[in-house]
Parts: C-alpha cells; sequence; structure tokens
C-alpha cells in the first residue's frame, strides 16, 4: 500500500455580498475541484494549500482556519494508494483566476452556496459545506 499526504484551500471571497469560491477545473474540464497538491519537503500543510491555490487558481489568499481532511482510496499503476488531503479556508488577498498554472484547464469563482452541489467529488463537496456553515456564522 503506498500513502500519499497532500493539502488544499477553500478561498473564499465576495462579490456584491454573497461568498464565492475558487475552484478548477481538471481532466479537459469535466471535473470541477478544489486546489490541492502534494506537501513539499519542510512544507506544513497549510504552506502546501496556500502555495496551491497561488499556483492552480492564481490568487493568495489569508489562511483563516483548518477545514479537515478528507481520506481516500484509488489505484495507480495497479496499487492501492491510501490518501489524506488536509483542507484549509482561505480568504481572498489578491490575483486573478487567469493566472492559473497548467496543471489545471481553468479556475474560476463558483457560489459558495452552490459549490457542494457543483464539485465533482464528494469529500470537496463536504469541504466546502463546511467553509458555507463557517461563512454564515461570520468567520
Amino acid at each position: 500500500m503506498i500513502r500519499e499526504v497532500s493539502a488544499g484551500g477553500v478561498v473564499v471571497r465576495r462579490f456584491r455580498g454573497r461568498p464565492f469560491m475558487v475552484a478548477v477545473r481538471v481532466k479537459g474540464g469535466t471535473v470541477l475541484a478544489l486546489p490541492k497538491g502534494r506537501i513539499d519537503e519542510g512544507e506544513s500543510a497549510a504552506e502546501a494549500a496556500a502555495r496551491e491555490v497561488r499556483e492552480e487558481a492564481g490568487v493568495e489568499a489569508t489562511l483563516v482556519e483548518k477545514l479537515g481532511d478528507v481520506r481516500y482510496w484509488y489505484q495507480r499503476s495497479g496499487e492501492r494508494v491510501f490518501k489524506i488531503v488536509s483542507f484549509f479556508l482561505f480568504r481572498y488577498r489578491r490575483g486573478s483566476v487567469r493566472d492559473h498554472d497548467d496543471e489545471v484547464d481553468s479556475a474560476e469563482w463558483v457560489p459558495l452556496e452552490e459549490a457542494p452541489r457543483l464539485l465533482s467529488y464528494r469529500g470537496e463537496r463536504d469541504m466546502a459545506a463546511a467553509a458555507l456553515s463557517r461563512s454564515a456564522s461570520g468567520k
């Protein structure tokens, strides 16, 4: 069994009083996901999440708090991989979704209240729902 650890972020920004979050499109634009990736050596999970948000979504953000972990299994080259992704809530600071890197097809702002329905992966939908509940409580 292979074990992988990654980190990702839910970046929230308000447009006209409504909360939006940044999402990325991958796999030919067919999958809507949260920006995430491997934690580099010497980097904390929160630092990795901020870096991935900057690279994949083109935006810089301020850490608010940890949202939670998503755990799942997948197959790679015939081997089972157990993956844990730690997700963090961020507040948008600056940048443009047009400045994403080539690891993703595109980046976009999605209404936060719709994200739990629109994101492709269940664990990421749960993280968006957690961000929405924190946003509603004023965090």
